[in-house]
């Protein structure tokens, strides 16, 4: 009998070590895949830095040379989007947030392939380097989505090490890690997961994808140290007499904000004539082309302030610098929507706060020595990001992470919950979530088709 007791502890003894193993194992890989993710999107961020100096250098060389640069490379990168990774246009986000809400397969694997990712990379990378007016943090979300669903199904298909990864909490750990390592916020990314991504999933409060987010954060914070994204010389503060500046800049943005994502959504054929709407889809190609000239006359116009992301803009007006030009926050609001339209890689999000800032500025001239003119600003950076995704929580909270402003947290959730509201009345669905819909369609579309040719 009693052989018999010390036979039964030792097996349960070891079914519990087992059972430890097995869940250290997984957080183990999924920390390696933030690992992978970080690693990925610090060389995009890298690559993404380059490209948008040789784009400085060209444009102040030859003033005339986005007249040429902008209109031929929207047709090649539209031309080559359509034929090497039609999945790869855009911003990213959307596609993550599709992929999340389909079943594990080809489906899922169209939108997060690693293949697409690499494009993705390359010809974001081409449309910054002819001062196309987008981001890289969206395409950071979808390769890092790419990246940590690749390096799980790896791991799961050794015999040993299967531990049962789910797709959508691998996609939600790499989508938030990568924005965590690109904008070096890992408390945003975090926020990014629970907001945007974890609606109506159940990756809300999953303690493996928070780990792993937090892990690509704090890689990043390592190698760039505790630096913020955007450099502020001297701290924001936020005075009583500065409450009455968050309705203003909620309700500018909040309008301004709502407006933009509706166009976005819209399209381009909303700007055309009904009998002439069919021309953008037969021609998408020409299309590209026309926005690249249009991209170029407001920057022009601008005097090449709409070129690439605008964080250099948008740095100079948290600091009290004065941009070139009053048109900049209306011009690179038309440059985004244009690029937009071309249908070519790139996010929205860097050019979101680039567009709020130039805003900020506008009001903050409208309302001289009424108050800091650099907390206008800022509260207007979040504010817009917050009224063109309707993610009021992860545009203040990032807003705060990358100015390192905590003083003025309260305000800025003020603003964007404000600005969110009033967007709202403009553009009723969120726009990531929107536009998600047309790329799960795709995905379905295309897989049926791939079926129906096999069988």
């Amino acid at each position: 009998m009693a052989d018999q007791s010390t036979f039964r502890t030792m097996k349960k003894h070891a079914r519990h070590t087992a059972r430890v193993s097995r869940h250290s194992f997984r957080i183990a890989i999924f920390l390696g895949g933030a690992a992978c993710v970080a690693v990925c999107s610090l060389g995009f961020a890298w690559l993404a830095e380059e490209m948008l100096g040789l784009n400085r250098k060209i444009t102040h060389a030859y003033w005339w040379s986005a007249l040429l640069m902008l209109p031929l490379g929207f047709a090649g990168i539209r031309w080559m989007t359509l034929r090497l990774a039609p999945q790869a246009r855009g911003s990213g986000i959307p596609q993550v947030i599709a992929a999340m809400s389909l079943p594990a397969g080809a489906a899922q694997n169209t939108l997060v392939s690693p293949v697409q990712s690499m494009w993705k990379v390359v010809l974001t990378a081409a449309g910054l380097l002819i001062g196309a007016s987008i981001g890289r943090e969206g395409p950071s979300v979808q390769v890092g989505a790419a990246v940590m669903l690749a390096w799980g199904r790896w791991w799961q298909k050794r015999p040993r090490f299967a531990v049962g990864f789910r797709p959508e909490a691998l996609i939600a750990a790499g989508a938030a890690g990568g924005l965590a390592a690109a904008f070096n916020t890992p408390l945003a990314g975090v926020v990014f997961a629970i907001e945007e991504l974890g609606r109506g999933t159940a990756v809300r409060w999953d303690r493996l994808v928070m780990s792993a987010v937090l892990g690509a954060g704090f890689i990043a914070l390592s190698v760039f140290g505790n630096n913020s994204y955007f450099h502020i010389n001297e701290a924001i503060l936020a005075l009583n007499a500065s409450w009455w500046i968050v309705v203003v800049c909620a309700l500018v943005n909040g309008v301004l904000g709502g407006l933009f994502a509706k166009m976005l959504l819209a399209g381009p054929a909303a700007c055309l004539p009904v009998a002439q709407r069919g021309w953008t889809e037969r021609h998408p190609v020409l299309l590209a082309a026309v926005c690249g000239l249009l991209v170029a006359s407001l920057g022009m116009l601008a005097q090449g302030s709409t070129y690439g992301t605008g964080y250099e803009q948008a740095a100079a007006l948290l600091n009290g610098h004065p941009v070139d030009s009053m048109l900049f926050g209306l011009a690179k609001l038309g440059a985004t929507i244009l690029s937009y339209f071309a249908g070519i890689p790139g996010g929205i999000f860097t050019p979101s706060l680039a567009i709020g800032a130039g805003i900020g500025d506008n009001i903050a001239q409208l309302l001289p020595g009424a108050v800091d003119g650099r907390l206008i600003a800022l509260l207007s950076m979040a504010a817009f990001l917050a009224a063109a995704t309707q993610a009021p929580i992860t545009a203040s909270v990032i807003v705060m992470e990358m100015t390192r402003s905590q003083d003025v947290t309260l305000l800025l959730l003020a603003t964007t919950l404000a600005a969110s509201l009033v967007s709202r009345q403009f553009c009723p669905r969120p726009f990531y979530h929107a536009a998600s819909r047309n790329f799960r369609r795709e995905a379905l579309h295309q897989h049926r088709m791939s079926r129906t040719t096999e069988s």
